[in-house]
């Protein structure tokens, strides 16, 4: 089954050379995708940018207006960790954008994945770790307001803990977040999810699968979600710059395989974002990406 999928092409914004992130990854992904018949033009979908009202779901609105209109103070952007150019604030719109309508098409069909997202670090407040705005938190808190579901299960395995998306859920009962992360990754302050996870460095495959199924599954048992966002990061990959977890491909593909497994035979709509992936080579942090694609190829209907 090949999952829809969502791009924009201001997912990729210039930044200057040698940026530390890796914003190419998002272009490489959905080119890989294509190439490899993994995302044919009929299962393509292309997101409306978010405007402000939809951003003030979860952010304040001075914050929104400051980036919207590119009057963010110096340190702000200092720890936002990207510069606010008009294209890095087209991308964050769109960025936004992706989420949703990934949603969208999950609770219509089943399964959907955006070629970008899980910028889990902003706050309602501040951006910070290159995240602008918090996609899922947006995307959860549209949802609920229109009444499109009920209860939202965030399901977050980047390598870094979900922590802005931890603190805008914080007081919404109807959003759980579960977070399994490395303990010693960024952020240095972590926040409080659902149910936070935080494992020690070089934990490997075995160890770490055997951590993931009984967290997911019991979280889909206990909070019977309307629908899950899953943030799909690679960064626990053994060869990430970033991450520390020393996972394989291999393991990474029987990650993907749980959790898709867990939320089909449950009947629970699954979205995804790519969350972080980092690597000199782009195309080889797109690889790992697309290999949740793969996976999703291979799965009974959903």
């Amino acid at each position: 089954m090949q999952p829809l999928v969502v791009h924009h092409p201001a997912y990729v914004a210039p930044l200057p050379d040698g940026h530390r992130f890796p914003m190419p990854k998002f272009g490489a992904l959905f080119r890989r995708l294509v190439a490899d018949g993994l995302a044919p033009e009929a299962r393509r979908h292309v997101p409306e940018p978010a405007t402000a009202a939809v951003l003030r779901l979860a952010h304040d609105p001075a914050y929104v207006a400051a980036v919207l209109h590119r009057r963010l103070a110096p340190e702000a952007i200092r720890r936002l960790g990207l510069p606010l150019s008009a294209a890095v604030v087209e991308r964050a719109r769109a960025a936004v954008a992706g989420p949703l309508l990934t949603a969208r098409l999950a609770l219509a069909h089943g399964l959907a994945c955006n070629t970008a997202g899980g910028s889990h670090h902003a706050f309602g407040d501040a951006g910070a770790g290159f995240c602008v705005f918090n996609d899922v938190a947006v995307a959860a808190k549209a949802l609920l307001a229109e009444g499109a579901v009920r209860r939202i299960l965030v399901i977050d395995l980047d390598v870094h803990q979900g922590d802005g998306t931890a603190l805008i859920c914080k007081d919404e009962p109807r959003v759980a977040t579960l977070s399994l992360h490395c303990r010693t990754n960024f952020p240095a302050r972590k926040q409080q999810s659902t149910r936070d996870v935080a494992v020690d460095p070089d934990l490997g495959d075995r160890d770490y699968l055997g951590l993931v199924r009984p967290l997911v599954e019991a979280a889909l048992d206990r909070f019977a979600p309307d629908l899950v966002f899953y943030n799909a990061g690679v960064d626990p990959h053994k060869d990430d710059r970033l991450g520390r977890l020393a996972l394989s491909d291999q393991g990474i593909a029987e990650r993907e395989a749980l959790v898709l497994e867990a939320c089909r035979v449950r009947g629970r709509p699954l979205a995804v974002v790519v969350g972080g992936g980092y690597a000199a080579d782009v195309e080889v942090v797109a690889a790992r990406h697309a290999i949740l694609h793969e996976v999703a190829a291979d799965l009974a209907p959903w």
